[in-house]
């Protein structure tokens, strides 16, 4: 799981019957560096402070649905505040 901000998005003009309906979003981490492409089960748009999450669970966003995933934005982050 990362915080990280939405730079764009992806278009594939074919893609897995599973992922239709689904748009593919291009995150920034915002700690740590580099950029990957996650599902994005929360309407999120460019700009925005995301929370991401990795792995399995990453499917979990698509309730009753096997989509194939390895990174879901499952929050968009108000606001944050760094402790110390």
């Amino acid at each position: 799981m990362f915080l990280g901000k939405v730079v764009g998005n992806v278009v594939c003009s074919v893609k897995d019957d599973a992922l239709v309906g689904i748009r593919l979003m291009l995150v920034e981490r915002l700690y740590g560096g580099g950029t990957v492409v996650a599902l994005d089960a929360v309407g999120s748009g460019p700009g925005e402070t995301v929370y991401v999450c990795r792995g399995k669970e990453a499917s979990f966003a698509f309730k009753g649905r096997e989509v194939p995933t390895e990174a879901t934005i499952v929050a968009i982050v108000d606001d944050v505040q760094r402790m110390g």
